[in-house]
């Protein structure tokens, strides 16, 4: 898609990114970290309901009550096959573990389970300040096991597993992908990375050239990932945990096929680029592409971002070519 350069960011815009990018700018440009956390919640709402995509026929939907969270179970299945063996799919959402929920990603989720044939599990993890580190990845890892062992309540006979999720949800799919790997339960046949958090350490905060360039005129910029950060997790050490930045920990091996996506206009592009590069060299199969012109929340866009929709496409067809 075209580019062009933007006057008032300085930055490179997709020409199909730049109506989105503008109704941002219409209604103030004011980033998401400026905003009350109650105020930055509804919002998303919002934005993200105005611009998703269209749900297809064809793919039920049930809510579960997990533990101290919810899932949704999307499953594109004719009725008479869903009794029987099936690959399926994790799907965690993004929001900076703050903001973001079932409504939120709800389209991503159901237009991935449409395009993959496979029942998909969105997780409706608990949210900081509430629920601070470690409650959103202890939820996807209950939700994981859930989805594995509780076929009496979902019915769904789960042979293996995909994970994929955009932003926190890819930093926290990454998570679910190493352990998974190492205890080899379930199995896994692929992860995909939607520009993913992979280091929120203070090193990479105030070294990493995309936090330099990206600080404002998006609705994600350096210091709303600053502001994400602190209020999940404690600053220091413990940041560098492998459940925190995956890109600094020690992979395990046998990795699974892994598609990553980055966007240029995000601060997180070099650390997504980066675990590309990692898990390439740990010796899994890995695709990679960067996306110019395009912003952080191209996905939760991809109703009015011909493509966001395209690429979402291009992450579900990669699933199911390594199903089994």
């Amino acid at each position: 898609m075209y580019t062009t350069h933007d006057e008032y960011s300085g930055r490179p815009v997709a020409e199909d990114a730049q109506e989105v990018l503008q109704a941002f700018r219409d209604s103030g440009a004011v980033s998401f970290h400026r905003i009350a956390i109650n105020e930055v919640r509804e919002r998303y709402v919002t934005a993200t309901a105005a611009a998703a995509l269209p749900k297809l026929t064809g793919v039920s939907e049930t809510d579960f009550q997990v533990d101290q969270f919810r899932v949704r179970l999307y499953d594109p299945r004719p009725v008479e096959h869903r009794d029987q063996p099936t690959p399926g799919i994790v799907f965690i959402h993004g929001g900076g573990w703050l903001m973001g929920d079932l409504r939120t990603h709800d389209s991503v989720a159901h237009r991935l389970a449409a395009r993959t044939g496979q029942p998909l599990i969105a997780v409706d993890y608990r949210l900081a300040p509430e629920h601070r580190y470690p409650a959103a990845i202890d939820d996807c890892r209950v939700a994981l096991r859930w989805f594995a062992e509780r076929a009496d309540l979902h019915g769904i006979q789960l042979s293996s597993v995909s994970f994929i999720g955009d932003s926190a949800g890819g930093q926290l799919s990454a998570t679910l992908t190493n352990e998974a790997v190492q205890t080899g339960i379930p199995r896994v046949n692929s992860q995909v990375l939607l520009y993913p958090i992979t280091d929120i350490s203070d090193k990479n905060l105030d070294n990493s050239l995309s936090y330099q360039r990206l600080t404002t005129g998006f609705p994600m910029v350096a210091d709303t990932m600053r502001w994400f950060i602190d209020t999940y997790v404690d600053k220091g050490e413990v940041r560098a945990r492998p459940d925190l930045s995956p890109l600094l920990a020690t992979l395990p091996e046998h990795l699974p096929p892994s598609y990553v996506i980055t966007v240029d206009n995000d601060p997180l592009a070099d650390e997504g680029g980066c675990y590309a590069l990692k898990l390439a060299s740990s010796g899994a199969t890995v695709r990679y592409d960067h996306l110019l012109g395009y912003a952080h929340g191209l996905f939760t866009s991809a109703g009015k971002i011909p493509t966001g929709e395209r690429y979402l496409h291009e992450a579900a067809d990669f699933i199911s070519q390594h199903s089994c």
